[in-house]
């Protein structure tokens, strides 16, 4: 009868375990959007909320208007990127043609003085000026390489686009059964972590708003302020250069990559004092933004160490491709924030050496009798 009680109770949990593994495999691919989009519908749950009670709290067309201002905010910048990336590159190339045909004999100064590589991009340079055949050779070499990143490049963005797409999506059933999914959440923690599980659940959520805060907010502030930093120094395709500064600016070398690249076009094409305006501003105003702005957003939650930022960037694209870039570093939050919530309430409850000795000797006189 014990045996007959084991086998079925082994079955049910095989069936229990199939269940799992089969479910999670069907929503093994569509699970960065999934969570993307639960991250996004905690951030903006108090938007909706008023949303909500502005319609006369009607779930399906809050939900609607609330996909309606993710399309605006998410897709139409990721689509404006994804549209110009490919217009922009080609204009690059027509550029940089007529300037690789007509080589100066010596490489710039600047270029000379550079650590480590200089001599060498220096003797590069001399080469291909002199000789064709030399410019070509030069040019293969670099070709394949940066033809692979710029295909990786486009690859990434094409598929942030679709996930982003499938993120609303997504978001809208999260809006719409936010209350129900919310409160089935809440019983199942509390059924199997009880107060601390539901205690755990509540730091996740203000960790998640705190951190979404900190990340959107950085960028959205970095991107104005480059923007009009760009329009100021006159570079060309101010707008994408803000928006690919919105979605670098997670990266702690992002933003520089950008507004260097436009001070580098700058001085390229003889406006010298424009592309030192744009390095000091670049210093000065968009990436102090970080320093300044993050803090002050981010100040509820967790403090994350740079590592951990960019091992969760760098990691999160990895593992979900484009929206892991903002998923990674605010998953990384997530945990080392109930980490460290856990070991802080585990050392309450462990007694100090004082009154561990004071147990020992009240113990002592019992022992002994």
């Amino acid at each position: 009868m014990i045996r007959m009680v084991n086998t079925n109770q082994l079955a049910r949990i095989a069936l229990i375990v199939l269940l799992i593994v089969g479910c999670f495999l069907v929503l093994r691919p569509f699970m960065a959007a999934i969570l993307f989009g639960a991250v996004i519908c905690v951030f903006t749950w108090p938007l909706y909320h008023r949303v909500w009670r502005r319609l006369g709290k009607r779930d399906t067309l809050a939900a609607i208007t609330m996909t309606l201002l993710l399309l605006v905010a998410l897709i139409l910048p990721m689509a404006y990127l994804a549209t110009n990336l490919a217009d922009s590159a080609a204009t690059l190339l027509d550029e940089l043609q007529p300037a690789l045909q007509n080589l100066q004999p010596h490489a710039p100064e600047w270029m000379r003085n550079l650590p480590l590589v200089g001599d060498q991009v220096s003797a590069s340079w001399e080469r291909a000026a002199v000789s064709h055949e030399e410019l070509m050779k030069l040019l293969q070499q670099y070709y394949e390489p940066i033809r692979a990143f710029s295909l990786q490049a486009v690859q990434l963005v094409l598929g942030g686009f679709l996930q982003l797409l499938l993120v609303v999506f997504v978001a809208f059933f999260f809006y719409r059964d936010g209350v129900r999914l919310s409160k089935s959440m809440i019983a199942i923690v509390r059924k199997l972590g009880g107060e601390l599980g539901e205690e755990m659940l509540k730091l996740s959520c203000n960790t998640v708003k705190g951190v979404m805060l900190g990340i959107f907010g950085t960028a959205l502030t970095q991107a104005a302020v480059a923007l009009v930093g760009f329009l100021i120094a006159g570079t060309p395709l101010p707008l994408l250069l803000a928006v690919l500064t919105f979605f670098l600016s997670i990266l702690p070398v992002g933003p520089p990559l950008v507004w260097g690249g436009a001070a580098l076009w700058l001085y390229g094409h003889g406006e010298h004092g424009w592309a030192i305006f744009l390095v000091l501003y670049g210093l000065l105003a968009i990436s102090s933004v970080d320093n300044i702005v993050k803090p002050i957003l981010i100040s509820h939650s967790s403090h994350m160490p740079l590592l951990l930022i960019v091992l969760g960037v760098l990691g999160g694209a990895i593992a979900f491709g484009f929206v892991g870039i903002f998923l990674g570093p605010t998953l990384l939050a997530v945990g080392l924030t109930l980490i460290t919530h856990w070991i802080a309430s585990q050392n309450k409850k462990v007694p100090d050496s004082k009154a561990l000795d004071s147990m020992i000797k009240t113990d002592k006189p019992h022992d002994r009798n």
